[in-house]
């Protein structure tokens, strides 16, 4: 079996597993199976697996975007690569959200449904645009490192590899270094990738085992609608883009984006699947290291296709709870606040509630609301995610193949850059070797 059999054998498992645990109501507080398994064994599993893939993020972003600028050729390049994705980030997250809001308003969801919750949230604010400006140029580098503020780690990353760029032949042993370090971590994330079929298992089978089903009874027609969007943005709507925009097979970039659907999925995180997205976006899809390197972490950022197809389905859905008839004016409003809020809330963690609450506030719906889909909303955010790293990887593809930095060959072929479990195991000579040459070393001083 292939690692990507393996991680879907995994899937299905912990969903089956995590339903026998809710339905057979095995797991109530202070049972056996609650301590030592739900919040035991699949906790520690899965959160030391999101741990790792996270510990890569950084070091992978810094030194692969040092890597992709020194490689660049035309560091003009640069600057088209970033204002290209950028608009195509923005355009996608507007039909993203444009389509939710036309499905639930036309299916009517939550007419007429007298709800009550005894959820409370309190809505947070968010940074001004002005700030989040402000804070892509780091007072501290090291800092912006340890707190993974990933708009702050890319100025930085571009800006070492300009000056090196600038310093020119002197800088080629950093360069060489750097693009080491840059294999290193590329194989460091191949270890941790050996270990997902378990891990995943683990995630899902704690989210789906802890997950109030019978709430998602409750709230089946907003559940569906929202499922139904998000799975029609990613096989039509951004399937769509990819072929008018790059004239790619959509079958083909289906298939090799299933692992990193499958992490997205398990990890409920953009940020964590990087590492996995970033290796399959230039290993598999045949990316160039000079796009790629930018656009995935600045999509994990600023793409929010699967958050904005929440905004809209969830305010026509609270909307309707509440009796509000919000109009053509109103709905507008929500797609421009929408749109701003993906980038004016960029690296804010729970920022899909945050947005959502900003939202609420400007069209006059009571944020209380946020309360009712609260408890289907972990289940939800698996999937949103899943739509956002699949976002990511078409505008990584789509501006490669405009500026010639996609390999067609990679990309067409089924088998290049496949997981082989040959590539966590050690060579005996090299180990021979490199303690042999350690030991000359030590020697010599």
């Amino acid at each position: 079996m292939n690692l990507t059999v393996k991680v879907l054998l995994g899937m299905a498992l912990g969903i089956v597993v995590g339903l026998v645990i809710n339905l057979g109501g095995l797991s109530p507080a202070g049972s056996f199976v609650n301590e030592y398994l739900v919040d035991g064994l699949f906790l520690v599993v899965g959160k030391l697996f999101v741990n790792a893939l996270k510990m890569m993020v950084v070091p992978l972003v810094l030194f692969s975007l040092i890597c992709g600028v020194c490689g660049i050729g035309d560091i003009r390049l640069l600057g088209r690569i970033g204002t290209k994705a950028f608009v195509l980030y923005i355009f996608t997250t507007a039909i993203a959200i444009a389509t939710g809001i036309l499905l639930a308003a036309g299916l009517g969801i939550g007419e007429g449904m007298n709800a009550v919750t005894e959820t409370v949230f309190t809505g947070k604010d968010s940074p001004p645009l002005s700030e989040v400006l402000i804070n892509i140029v780091p007072s501290n580098p090291v800092s912006a490192m340890a707190t993974g503020e990933m708009l702050a780690i890319i100025f930085f990353a571009i800006l070492c590899g300009v000056g090196m760029l600038m310093v020119g032949k002197k800088a080629q042993p950093v360069v060489e270094f750097v693009e080491l370090l840059n294999e290193v971590m590329m194989k460091m994330v191949t270890i941790i990738m050996a270990l997902a079929p378990y891990a995943v298992f683990c995630l899902l089978a704690k989210a789906i085992g802890s997950l109030g089903l019978d709430l998602l009874v409750k709230l089946m027609g907003y559940v569906a609608v929202l499922i139904s969007v998000l799975l029609f943005h990613l096989f039509v709507t951004l399937q769509v883009i990819l072929k008018i925009f790059s004239g790619l097979s959509s079958m083909t970039f289906l298939k090799k984006m299933r692992n990193v659907q499958v992490f997205a999925f398990s990890t409920s995180s953009s940020n964590a699947t990087i590492p996995v997205t970033l290796r399959t976006v230039t290993e598999r899809l045949g990316v160039k290291n000079s796009v790629a390197s930018f656009t995935v972490p600045f999509g994990a950022t600023i793409n929010m296709d699967g958050t904005a197809i929440m905004q809209g389905v969830a305010t026509v859905f609270i909307a309707n709870v509440y009796g509000v008839d919000l109009g053509f004016g109103g709905y507008l409003t929500v797609i421009l606040m929408s749109v701003l809020a993906s980038i004016g809330t960029a690296g804010v963690p729970g920022v899909g509630l945050i947005m959502l609450s900003m939202v609420f506030a400007q069209v006059g719906l009571p944020i209380e609301g946020i309360g009712l889909i609260l408890g289907v909303d972990r289940l939800l955010d698996m999937i949103r995610t899943a739509v956002n790293v699949s976002g990511d990887a078409v505008v990584s593809v789509i501006v490669a193949k405009s500026e010639g930095q996609l390999d067609l060959d990679i990309y067409n072929d089924p088998d290049a850059g496949a997981f082989d479990t040959d590539d966590v195991h050690l060579d005996e000579e090299v180990e021979r070797e490199m303690a042999q040459m350690v030991r000359n070393t030590h020697d010599h001083k």
